[in-house]
């Protein structure tokens, strides 16, 4: 009896535990678990990412060690520190032409076709989205057919006609700005179809309802709200154009208009051996540019490309 009475006084003096406490406990371990989610995540993300920004970091260190040690060693950091590959350079290749003229010949002509192809696209882009016209779904899938085919097969008949206006080595790159005039970046034209199916159709109808006609409703009411995909089709076009090097060999024939992706293979002479640090820095001096509009723009270039993946 003294026993039962014992074990009865032991589990009545246990402390009971109230449902808020538990609450609180249970909230306490969630919290523990995401930090430590958050943290294993976190750890990953930097492991990966300076896998991904090794290359570069490893260019921006070669491009200050000697020739005969580029390839000796892993290491970023140059055993001997030299500036004799910006010096090299900055000499002149292939003509009356050096780094910086080949920088503002590669702009003189990206920086139309940007602005260009956002103009072309959008308008393509709001034409097929907000209007149905005789041959609508037919055109739709001939621009969307389009996507598929390779510039590889265009390249003959492109020349060809190219050549038949005059326009093969003319002094203001004339093969590669005015087609951007005409909506050939279908994918674009895709991107911000995608992007316009998100924006309420209401929105259009009351500018109309307000006096605004088709124009107006484009430049006051469509454009602002979907200035992230344009961001990002602007974006793409400058990487893809600064980076284009098979259009200027086709359609350029001068040394002085060359622009810098050309200027990069000239600075390679295969006779007399590559100075790699001169290569190296010749290419992180093309590459800047497109590098710090990137980082400029990231923001809106994230938000066009991820709302204009799923909206639709």
């Amino acid at each position: 009896m003294a026993d039962a009475k014992n074990k009865n006084l032991n589990k009545n003096d246990q402390p009971v535990i109230s449902p808020s406490a538990k609450s609180i406990a249970a909230q306490a371990r969630l919290k523990r678990r995401r930090t430590i989610s958050t943290v294993i995540r976190y750890i990953v993300l930097i492991i990966v990412g300076i896998i991904m920004i090794y290359p570069l970091i490893w260019m921006v260190g070669a491009t200050f060690k000697e020739n005969s040690e580029i390839f000796t060693s892993m290491n970023p950091i140059p055993a001997k520190a030299t500036f004799q590959g910006y010096k090299d350079a900055m000499k002149s290749y292939g003509g009356n032409i050096n780094i910086w003229m080949a920088l503002l010949n590669t702009y003189t002509y990206v920086l139309p076709e940007v602005i260009l192809t956002v103009i072309s696209s959008t308008l393509a882009a709001y034409g097929f989205s907000r209007f149905k016209f005789i041959g609508h779904k037919v055109l739709f899938a001939l621009m969307m057919a389009m996507l598929f085919l390779p510039q590889v097969v265009l390249n003959v008949p492109q020349y060809m006609l190219f050549n038949k206006f005059g326009w093969i080595g003319s002094q203001w790159y004339a093969p590669l700005i005015v087609p951007s005039a005409f909506a050939v970046e279908t994918y674009f034209i895709f991107m911000i179809i995608q992007f316009l199916r998100g924006v309420p159709k209401d929105l259009s109808e009351a500018a109309e309802i307000d006096g605004c006609n088709s124009w107006k409703t484009l430049w006051k009411i469509i454009v602002p709200m979907i200035m992230p995909a344009i961001v990002s089709c602007a974006l793409f076009k400058f990487m893809w154009s600064s980076n284009n090097f098979l259009g200027p060999l086709l359609y350029v024939n001068t040394p002085a208009k060359y622009p810098a992706t050309i200027f990069v293979k000239l600075s390679m002479d295969s006779d007399a051996g590559f100075n790699w640090n001169r290569v190296l820095a010749t290419s992180l001096i093309s590459i800047l540019p497109n590098i710090t509009v990137f980082f400029l723009a990231q923001d809106q270039f994230v938000e066009g490309i991820s709302a204009g993946g799923v909206k639709g």
